[in-house]
């Protein structure tokens, strides 16, 4: 979008009733996101988008899914985000034994108090961290549910509340299949966003190379923000404004997932809800108090693609979700500035 587009945008979004002016606590998120982004690729060489990415889902209230093959940082990535914020951090290493109440926590007999106590599992944390989230059963992955959806769990008939912010970056292992479990569509649905890291490109692997052998990285990497801060940050984040016609475009994307012959799941209303809130954090950390078109259309591969499920049509003729979605995106028409 030009500059007098974006000017004709920013017009009327005070016309249609929009929030005043929030220009300084946008630059006050834009500082400590920047504070955070840089910490992370201190570590995390080479991959600015999807460094970008797990920040983004942190400030929009997700949990993030990082799938890819191993040895390419998935879980140097969420340890890394999770050292930079000065917060609770757990980590569950998931496996076939690990049993629901490792994760949401268990009641246990007190012989002194002749009562019941409760015991926190691994989920109690600001930030928590799940390795090889497909290599639990799926009584296991169900015990999740409930926790990243209304953010508490509940055990013995007692809920517990989760404290804010909190966030599951899990990692799973596409390519390998012995000892896994997929992940149900319901599962897959509560993330906001899946990313790949990918190879790195030469430089940053011999960067690599250079800094990570003679030390562990993260030994020397200091916290940057802390949870308050980010409380603060996602509240800022809520109040970016989204115009009629863009809530309306994130609708017909979902739309279109769902009326698509090669698609057999489309998005869920859950996605539209995703969407809009990653595109807020998106304008918000490129220094925007309002969302554009194009905030909607860089995130919605990340955002929608791994709720979908092909048809077997595009499964024969090799077409995944990705390559079906930018097909929608393609054909669902861009609302225009000012409209």
């Amino acid at each position: 979008m030009t500059r007098p587009e974006a000017a004709e945008s920013d017009t009327m979004r005070h016309q249609a009733g929009a929030p005043p002016d929030r220009s300084g606590d946008i630059a006050t998120l834009v500082s400590v996101v920047e504070r955070i982004r840089a910490n992370v690729e201190r570590v995390i060489e080479g991959k600015p988008d999807v460094v970008a990415s797990a920040i983004t889902v942190l400030l929009a209230e997700g949990h993030l899914l990082v799938e890819d093959v191993p040895g390419v940082g998935k879980t140097m990535l969420s340890k890394t985000l999770a050292r930079s914020i000065d917060a609770s951090v757990r980590r569950i290493q998931f496996t076939p034994d690990l049993l629901p109440s490792d994760v949401t926590g268990v009641s246990v007999f007190n012989q002194e108090t002749r009562s019941f106590e409760f015991r926190p599992g691994g989920i109690f944390a600001n930030l928590v961290v799940g390795d090889e989230i497909n290599r639990a059963s799926p009584k296991t992955q169900s015990a999740l549910l409930e926790c990243m959806e209304e953010r508490q769990v509940t055990v013995d008939g007692t809920t517990y509340p989760l404290q804010a912010p909190f966030m599951v970056v899990a990692t799973q292992n596409p390519v390998e299949m012995e000892g896994t479990y997929p992940l149900p569509e319901a599962q897959r649905d509560r993330f906001m966003a899946r990313v790949s890291m990918g190879y790195p490109v030469e430089a940053a692997e011999l960067a690599m190379l250079e800094h990570h052998t003679s030390a562990d990285p993260l030994d020397d990497l200091e916290p940057v923000a802390d949870a308050a801060e980010i409380r603060k940050l996602v509240g800022i984040v809520g109040g970016v404004y989204a115009a009629p016609a863009v809530q309306r475009y994130v609708v017909a994307l979902t739309t279109a997932t769902r009326a698509s012959r090669e698609l057999t799941l489309g998005a869920s209303p859950r996605a539209s809800l995703h969407l809009l809130r990653a595109a807020k954090a998106r304008a918000a950390m490129a220094g925007r108090d309002y969302v554009l078109p194009d905030d909607v259309r860089d995130l919605a591969e990340r955002v929608l693609a791994h709720r979908l499920l092909p048809s077997v049509e595009a499964t024969m003729a090799g077409r995944g979700t990705s390559e079906v979605l930018r097909g929608l995106l393609a054909e669902v028409p861009v609302p225009e500035p000012g409209r």
